[in-house]
C-alpha cells in the first residue's frame, strides 16, 4: 500500500509538471525567467517544511500513528480551486512573452518543428546528474539502520532539507540571471559531495550531507527546469517539458535504484560511482554550452 501511494503521488506530480513548467515559463518573461523560477520554488517550500513538521508534531501527539499524521494533510488540497480563479485571471499566459518573440528573429534551429540540439545535450546532462542523485529515502534510512537519528526526527531533518532548498533556489535563479547557465555546474558538485558526507556513521556530518541534498534539489526544482525555457522557444516548449519531465523520471528511477544496490554492496563504491557520473554530468554541461551558443 505504501509503494501504490509513493507511485501514485508520482504520477500525479507527472501529469502536473509539464504543463506547471510551461504557465512558469511564461510568466518568468516579465521577471527574468530564473529569479522567477527560484521565487516559485521558495514560496513551495512553504509548504514542503510546513508539511513534515505537521507529521512530526501528530505522530508525537498520537504516539507514532501514521494514520492521522497523513489524514490532515489531506486539507489543504482545498488550494486546487486557485487554479479556477487563475485561469479566469489569466486564460492566455503566452501573452507575457509574445511580445519579446515578435521582436526576436525565429530560431534556425527550430524552424523544420524539431527540438534544439541544445535542448537533447541538455537533457543528457540532466539525466546524467539526476541518475547519480541518491533519494531522501535512501538517505533516511541510512540515518535510521545506523541508529544516527530517530524515525520521528526524520521529518524535521526534511523540513530543513527544504528550507536549504528554497534558500539554494533563490541564490541559484539570481546567479544564473547574472553569469547564465555556468551556475549549473554547482549541481554534480553538491550531489557528489552529498553522497561523500550523507553516508558516514558521525551524526552531524550525514545531517550535513542531508542538508547537501536539500540545496542540490532546489537547483533541480528550479534553475534545472527553468533553463529549458531558455533553449526551446515557446511554441515547443510543452513538448520539450513533457519530454523532459520524461528524462528526469527515467533517470531517477535508475538513480534510486543504483543508490538503493550499491548501498547494500558497498558505500565507498557508491560514493566513487556516484562521482564518477558527477564528473561526466560536467563534461555534458561543457557541451551544452557549446552547442548553446
Amino acid at each position: 500500500m505504501a509503494c501504490l501511494l509513493v507511485i501514485a503521488e508520482r504520477i500525479g506530480k507527472a501529469v502536473r509538471s509539464p504543463a506547471k513548467d510551461t504557465l512558469l515559463s511564461h510568466a518568468t518573461a516579465a521577471t527574468g525567467r530564473d529569479r522567477g523560477s527560484a521565487v516559485h520554488e521558495a514560496m513551495d517550500q512553504i509548504g514542503t517544511i510546513a508539511g513534515p513538521l505537521l507529521v512530526a508534531g501528530v505522530l508525537a501527539l498520537t504516539g507514532s500513528d501514521y494514520g492521522p499524521a497523513l489524514g490532515v494533510l489531506a486539507a489543504p488540497g482545498i488550494a486546487v480551486l486557485l487554479l479556477f480563479w487563475l485561469r479566469a485571471r489569466v486564460p492566455d499566459p503566452e501573452a507575457y512573452e509574445r511580445a519579446a518573440q515578435a521582436a526576436a528573429p525565429p530560431s534556425p534551429a527550430t524552424q523544420d518543428g524539431r527540438l534544439p540540439r541544445a535542448f537533447w545535450t541538455y537533457a543528457a546532462f540532466t539525466a546524467a546528474t539526476t541518475t547519480g542523485f541518491a533519494t531522501f529515502g535512501v538517505l533516511s534510512y541510512h540515518l535510521v539502520e545506523r541508529h544516527l537519528l530517530s524515525a520521528a526526527w526524520v521529518p524535521v531533518l526534511y523540513a530543513a532539507a527544504m528550507a536549504v532548498d528554497a534558500v539554494a533556489a533563490l541564490a541559484t535563479g539570481w546567479l544564473y540571471d547574472r553569469v547564465g547557465p555556468r551556475v549549473l555546474v554547482a549541481l554534480p558538485v553538491l550531489t557528489a559531495g552529498m553522497v561523500a558526507l550523507a553516508f558516514t556513521n558521525t551524526v552531524a556530518i550525514a545531517v550535513a550531507g542531508s542538508l547537501v541534498w536539500g540545496a542540490a534539489m532546489g537547483i533541480q526544482e528550479s534553475t534545472l527546469r527553468a533553463t529549458v525555457a531558455d533553449l526551446v522557444p515557446s511554441g515547443r516548449r510543452a513538448t520539450a517539458y513533457s519530454l523532459f519531465a520524461g528524462v528526469v523520471g527515467a533517470a531517477s528511477l535508475a538513480g534510486g535504484a543504483l543508490t538503493g544496490g550499491l548501498y547494500g554492496y558497498s558505500i565507498p563504491v557508491l560514493i566513487a560511482v556516484v562521482v564518477a557520473i558527477q564528473v561526466f554530468a560536467v563534461v555534458l554541461l561543457a557541451v551544452t554550452r557549446v552547442t548553446w551558443r
